[in-house]
């Protein structure tokens, strides 16, 4: 029974990094109706931004989480600028987004490898060793930290997109951009907003995992993981992304603990193949014809 409990510890506090993550893509989607594969890059960045916050300016988990937070947005608002609105203005088909954002994620990773090298690189120790002990369980407190930060990081983003007069314009953008518009929502600005909203989470998800494991250049490809949890749970959705990713976590980590962990990727893809044959808009999206 214990065991079990370790488990499920470990596999919420993995999926709540891919929630943070997966709520970028769904942000964006819903709206523009493309998959943003730029996002792996703003996170590589994010893992980035927060190390040099603690090496370069000595700035505690906080300080260096915000200005990973906060750097990140820029990156992410900056990239929407440059790659995206000039084919919002000319109503370019979903296609050319998603070939745009994978030239975007190539060249974010190549100026990496180019300007600070291929180098792994570890954060230094921010928060204690000793693990909690509960009973007979072992927890670490980066996995504690992890989940805590991403709820709360969570709990905040749906208190903005169901409480404020922001979050009802980005819901009624979701629904139609087009009707929003007409009825007086300035689009762009939603756009501005979930983009850097997006970019906020990729900062705090990029450090959080680059605190637990390591900081390299291809460190973005962790991506393809919450991409898998957005489909899963259904692209366009936020709960949909939260639950699909904590649900990704569990049988990842169940799966590494029961059978054998070199089957962790396995897993995770053959569970996309199956969620796209069997109910391709995933638990709680909707069809749609037009998205891609």
């Amino acid at each position: 029974m214990g065991v079990f409990i370790q488990q499920v510890i470990n596999g919420l506090s993995i999926g709540s990094i891919y929630a943070l993550m997966a709520v970028g893509y769904s942000l964006v989607y819903s709206i523009l109706n493309f998959s943003n594969f730029a996002h792996g890059g703003v996170i590589m960045l994010g893992a980035y931004f927060g190390l040099y916050a603690v090496n370069l300016l000595g700035l505690p988990f906080l300080g260096a989480l915000i200005v990973a937070a906060l750097m990140a947005g820029l990156v992410a608002v900056t990239l929407e600028k440059i790659a995206y609105t000039p084919l919002r203005k000319r109503n370019a088909p979903p296609l050319y987004f998603i070939i745009s954002a994978m030239g975007a994620s190539i060249f974010l990773e190549n100026i990496v490898v180019a300007t600070i090298g291929p180098t792994f690189r570890t954060y230094p120790q921010l928060i204690g060793k000793e693990p909690f002990s509960i009973g007979g369980l072992s927890i670490s407190r980066i996995d504690v930290l992890m989940f805590v930060v991403a709820a709360i990081s969570l709990i905040i983003l749906v208190f903005i997109i169901e409480k404020t007069k922001v979050g009802l314009a980005i819901r009624a953008c979701s629904y139609s951009a087009r009707g929003s518009n007409l009825m007086g929502v300035n689009v762009n600005k939603i756009i501005f907003v979930i983009f850097l909203l997006g970019g906020l989470l990729a900062g705090i998800a990029g450090m959080l995992f680059g605190m637990k494991y390591t900081v390299y250049p291809q460190i973005g490809v962790i991506t393809n993981k919450s991409f898998i949890a957005a489909v899963f749970g259904g692209l366009g959705s936020l709960p949909g992304a939260v639950i699909g990713s904590l649900l990704l976590g569990l049988i990842e980590t169940f799966g590494a603990g029961y059978i054998s962990s070199s089957y962790r990727d396995l897993i995770a893809f053959s569970l996309l193949i199956v969620v796209l044959v069997i109910k391709p808009s995933g638990l709680m999206g909707k069809v749609t014809e037009d998205k891609a």
